[in-house]
């Protein structure tokens, strides 16, 4: 499972004061440990280590966070391998029935699959050649998405989206355009990036 470096360095903490002392650290010893002034910078890596399902927390009580043994943590789940994206060109449909096997985690409540990405047209949202990107197909989206969506007329597109006094701003930098909220169709949003390495 993909862990960012601060991720893997606040779960090995975590492990090893709960080893140590036989309870949870509370999020400002966390924050103290690493040098984190904000409470809420650390909740935002916790917060994400339990979605991963590596650590299990009870809401609104200090020192209630616990590791998730290896035999209870999430399965892998099969997704299809739809098609691949490069940048801004349409998603282009494959006819394979190739099958990607991700975390649970990011498999939405709705149909999920992934999107081989080809090229470098989407490092400005951090995504590079030969990754995968996991879609869940839904058409409501919240401002600033990465969404699969098009405009009538136009083949799906992977970008960023933001609303603007009716009119939709498609994608970002130089290749951004704009289009009346009623001609855009979403048809799915980013659920998370698979790196290949």
């Amino acid at each position: 499972m993909a862990l960012t470096r601060r991720q893997k360095q606040i779960f090995d903490y975590i492990n090893e004061f709960i080893e140590r002392h036989g309870y949870s650290p509370s999020l400002e010893e966390i924050g103290r440990h690493f040098g984190l002034s904000s409470v809420a910078t650390v909740h935002k890596h916790v917060t994400n280590l339990v979605r991963k399902g590596l650590l299990r927390r009870s809401w609104n009580q200090n020192r209630s966070i616990e590791v998730v043994k290896e035999d209870e943590a999430p399965r892998a789940v099969e997704i299809p391998l739809l098609g691949r994206i490069a940048g801004d060109r349409p998603v282009e449909v494959m006819g394979s029935r190739e099958m990607l096997s991700v975390p649970s985690w990011l498999v939405g409540h709705g149909r999920t699959y992934a999107l081989t990405v080809d090229g470098d047209g989407l490092r400005g949202e951090q995504i590079r050649h030969g990754d995968f990107v996991i879609i869940e197909e839904r058409r409501h989206f919240d401002d600033g998405h990465l969404v699969v969506a098009l405009v009538h007329g136009e083949q799906p597109r992977v970008c960023r989206l933001k609303t603007d006094a009716g009119q939709i701003r498609l994608g970002s930098g130089e290749a951004a355009r704009t289009a009346p909220r009623d001609r855009v169709e979403v048809r799915g949003v980013v659920r998370g990036v698979l790196r290949r390495c």
